[in-house]
């Protein structure tokens, strides 16, 4: 990363928004004084709700998703990535999409017990369980809560196939638990790999792993005979989109199988959140990247449509992909994940394992 004329500093510390804007959804807001806005060097601290689910697995009919059923163990992301699709997620349940989605994480205590109901259940159809489709499953807070290892733990009970995306070197704590997957062909994972500057990801991803560690993490899983491989997502046009054949060679060199990709997604609120983030950080190049997002979405900053949005249209759309395919080429890797098997699934029944089950 190229700074604009000064060292990038955090706009409110440890934290990718600057700010709480409106929740579409609520008439009444709270609309502070620009004259009295919290200090730069304010804490806001992260809190931890209890979401009361009765349900773990979510299910999606999205004709360019690649996966039916996911699981979600926290609701906002305390990683903190600016440009992150998931933002208005947290407007449905009153939030802000700024600060709130970073710092009012729910959590899902009971999540492996019902994990283990539903799959426990005769109309399962054993199929890929994607862990998550929408925030991360190795945010910070699990270190300590564990969740995630817990649902993993009932997925390799079962030898249900999982695919694991996250930005965190925290999923190598669970390799012994992926590791008795792949065993089975049943478990894949993904590092999303933004950018290979540290100074760059510093800031747009405030809380997420350094790059090295996420490539440190493809080695490890790698070396443990886990399928793992990388996702260059979200690129940035006039931003990250040079650093893609550096991030795929990268990647195969700590032992990536596979690669994908996806263009910057601007939906709802996070547009004018990430506007005000090149404002801080790189106003000498937010004419150039918004621009150039405009020509992947049709003049505007977000186009919604199934198979436009996760790949964009134009000489510039085409321009990435052609770019990307090149990278993979170059470094031998397959653009699409390995494929994921559910043939050694089995299902307890009276809570022990079949009796000559191996």
């Amino acid at each position: 990363m190229e700074p604009d004329a000064r060292e990038p500093q955090p706009a409110v510390r440890g934290r990718g928004a600057a700010s709480n804007p409106r929740n579409r959804f609520e008439p009444l807001f709270y609309a502070p004084d620009p004259d009295n806005e919290a200090p730069q060097d304010t804490v806001y601290t992260t809190e931890l709700l209890r979401d009361t689910s009765q349900s773990i697995l979510a299910y999606n009919n999205s004709p360019d998703i690649g996966f039916d059923a996911s699981i979600n163990v926290y609701r906002g992301c305390e990683h903190g990535c600016i440009y992150c699709y998931a933002r208005p997620t947290h407007e449905y349940l009153g939030f802000s999409a700024g600060l709130d989605f970073e710092t009012k994480i729910l959590v899902k205590p009971e999540a492996a017990t019902l994990l283990r109901q539903e799959l426990s259940l005769r109309r399962w159809k054993p199929q890929v369980v994607v862990l998550s489709g929408v925030t991360d499953p190795y945010q910070p807070t699990e270190r300590r809560l564990r969740l995630t290892r817990a649902c993993l733990e009932v997925l390799a009970e079962f030898r249900n196939p999982v695919a694991i995306i996250t930005k965190n070197h925290l999923v190598t704590r669970d390799i012994d638990v992926l590791g008795e997957l792949a065993r089975y062909q049943a478990v894949s994972v993904a590092l999303s790999v933004t950018s290979l500057d540290s100074r760059l990801s510093r800031v747009l991803e405030p809380r997420a792993s350094h790059p090295q560690q996420r490539l440190a993490a493809i080695e490890a899983l790698s070396q443990a005979g886990v399928p793992v491989g990388m996702m260059v997502a979200p690129v940035i046009p006039g931003l990250n989109e040079h650093e893609l054949p550096a991030i795929i060679a990268a990647g195969k060199q700590a032992g990536g199988q596979f690669a994908g990709y996806t263009p910057l997604r601007l939906p709802h609120g996070v547009a004018p959140l990430f506007e005000r983030w090149l404002d801080q950080y790189a106003p000498n190049k937010k004419a150039k990247i918004l621009n150039r997002l405009r020509s992947l979405r049709g003049g505007r900053l977000n186009d919604s449509r199934f198979g436009i949005r996760m790949r964009g249209e134009g000489r510039y759309a085409e321009h990435i992909a052609a770019m990307f395919a090149l990278a993979c080429r170059k470094a031998g890797l397959a653009n699409k994940h390995p494929r994921l098997s559910i043939t050694a699934f089995r299902r307890p029944v009276d809570g022990q394992l079949m009796l000559f089950d191996d």
